[in-house]
């Protein structure tokens, strides 16, 4: 009953749509962290590789 009031307008907190919408946000963040190590790693392998001396 509390959250349906919330939904509303009629209480104070958060709806359930920004609740979702919060709880996207926060897994697309995840996602982004992730991809953003990975490239991390793949430059470091990379100039490594650029660092060594050729044959």
């Amino acid at each position: 009953m509390k959250q349906a009031e919330t939904d509303e307008g009629a209480g104070p907190g958060t709806t359930s749509a920004e609740a979702a919408g919060i709880a996207e946000l926060e897994r697309e963040v995840r996602e982004l962290r992730r991809a953003n190590q990975i490239l991390k790693s793949a430059a470091s392998f990379f100039a490594a590789e650029l660092d060594r001396p050729s044959r």
